[in-house]
């Protein structure tokens, strides 16, 4: 949609992704990405934190089954997505203003960490894609059972992506 507000955020997970369901049965996953500007104090020698940008977040569908399934508290992620703003009465009855980000992508970041990516089981909505794992430190990543990282329990080899080899060296255009 032409106008909107769309922002990369990088930052930790505050907390888990809290996933709920609605009275239709529609998986929802908030979540709050916590972002700290540091900037090289030269007089101190020395880096200096800014003021923490709380961010709420959501996710819908099952792109929120896999965040919840996938991300956890402190895990530093990178989310672009949509700002969205709510307006709403608080219990005494005060009009508030909430700022949140409708998550179009997430992901942890590799900075500091690694991390296995699997491959969803599809069920013919989407791209599917999660995350295991999230080593942050000299630990080795999990070992795939299958040589093809991108393969999928039962998949064909008629799919040109589970066909490890299948394409050619020819320039595509």
């Amino acid at each position: 949609m032409a106008g909107e507000t769309v922002i990369t955020v990088v930052g930790n997970l505050t907390a888990d992704p809290e996933l709920r369901y609605t009275q239709n049965g529609l998986p929802v996953a908030n979540f709050t990405i916590a972002s700290t500007p540091r900037t090289f104090d030269r007089q101190a020698n020395e880096w200096k934190d800014g003021d923490a940008l709380f961010l709420r977040a959501s996710v819908w569908r099952e792109f929120a089954e896999h965040v919840a399934g996938s991300l956890t508290k402190g895990m530093r992620v990178i989310a672009t997505g949509r700002l969205r703003q709510r307006s709403y009465q608080d219990r005494e009855g005060q009009n508030r203003t909430a700022i949140e980000l409708e998550v179009d992508e997430i992901g942890p970041s590799l900075r500091y960490a690694t991390a296995q990516v699997t491959r969803a089981a599809s069920n013919g909505g989407g791209n599917g894609g999660g995350f295991s794992g999230g080593n942050s430190g000299g630990g080795r990543p999990q070992q795939q059972s299958s040589n093809e990282p991108w393969s999928t329990p039962g998949s064909s080899s008629a799919d040109a992506w589970s066909t490890p080899g299948s394409f050619g060296d020819d320039t595509p255009f």
